[in-house]
């Protein structure tokens, strides 16, 4: 998230030319609190809900669940930190909250960016192992080669989010009249390697490999004989679900990666324009927004498409319900016994 002055004009860097603000932000800051509120609600909820329900379920978690698990954690990590940025926003971009958290808040909205997709490659390739290595599979898919694969998905995230906690500083800017919390690389250049590295690790190489997978996958979904054996059927319920992921994944996120493809090639001279200085920096905007629907989109997904989810939901519940039936007879019966003591 960048910095953006709540009145007045802004002043774009195009080639050494100074851009004047061709877009009147007033709408986009009026809506932006209501809108993270909203996502932190919903997104906060539903994870809980699909993170309980993997827990409290008596069966251990299958190798895909372990990743679904570890995602809905890193959407609960993302929408644990957006209150603070809606209450910088309700303020003009005035940071109440220091420096400490300035670091902290951004790290975690950095290492979802990174996690997210990072966990939807090892999902991604589960389901290859599963459909196009049958054999083998037994052998390779195991939950606690699972939980490492998380654990180092989790280290790798931190890793390349590390300069969030460097360059991330809290200042007083005069011309805007705020303390604000802002990213300030040393240079252009170094400003340039690292969305440059955060196209690469977040987009290109993890879509490359999620690609592959998932051509692979569609091909072994053809060639198998449906209904075949109930543990391919429970496989490919996997996979449409994998598939639903994916696919809400990349509704929610490619336009971001585009617009910061787009954003580096202009701040490079590549491209050039003050309108297209303007037109991306409120695309960023809208669609950081929609990248960030994506944490309240997965729980729906897991319901909608899952259906070995929505069957450990209907489980728990009925074990809740039988254990409120036993509780209630058990207390009827107390009652009961008691009277009769009285009585008697």
């Amino acid at each position: 998230m960048t910095l953006q002055p709540t009145s007045g004009p802004q002043q774009n860097q195009s080639n050494g030319a100074v851009c004047p603000d061709l877009l009147d932000w007033e709408w986009l800051h009026a809506g932006q609190p209501v809108y993270i509120v909203l996502i932190t609600v919903l997104g906060a909820v539903l994870n809980v809900f699909v993170l309980l329900v993997f827990w409290l379920h008596k069966k251990a978690c299958t190798v895909a669940e372990v990743y679904l698990s570890n995602l809905a954690a890193a959407d609960l990590v993302l929408v644990s930190c957006l209150p603070f940025w809606a209450v910088n926003i309700s303020n003009g971009f005035n940071w109440p909250f220091g420096l400490f958290m300035c670091k902290v808040v951004n790290l975690g909205i950095k290492m979802n960016t990174y996690c997210t997709i990072n966990f939807l490659v090892l999902i991604s390739m589960d389901r290859y192992v599963a459909l196009v290595h049958t054999l083998s599979h037994g052998r390779m898919r195991r939950t606690k080669y699972a939980k490492l694969g998380c654990l180092l998905m989790w280290s790798f995230g931190f890793l390349l989010s590390v300069p969030t906690i460097v360059f991330r500083d809290v200042e007083y800017f005069p011309e805007y009249g705020v303390t604000a919390c802002f990213l300030e690389y040393p240079n252009l250049a170094a400003a340039l390697f690292f969305d440059v590295m955060l196209i690469v690790f977040s987009f290109i190489v993890p879509i490359s490999i999620i690609s592959f997978c998932t051509v692979k996958i569609i091909q072994a979904l053809k060639v198998q004989v449906i209904g075949r054996f109930n543990a391919e059927r429970t496989e490919q319920k996997a996979t449409h679900l994998m598939l639903a992921v994916l696919l809400a994944f990349l509704i929610c996120w490619v336009p971001f990666h585009a617009v910061t493809i787009l954003d580096v090639l202009s701040r490079a001279d590549i491209l050039r324009g003050c309108a297209l200085e303007s037109v991306l920096e409120i695309c960023n905007q809208i669609f950081t927004y929609l990248a960030m629907f994506n944490s309240v989109l997965n729980p729906i997904v897991y319901v909608i498409v899952g259906k070995n989810f929505r069957k450990k939901v209907f489980e728990i519940f009925k074990e809740w319900n039988m254990k409120k039936t036993v509780t209630s007879e058990s207390l009827r019966s107390s009652n009961l016994s008691s009277t009769l003591k009285t009585l008697a």
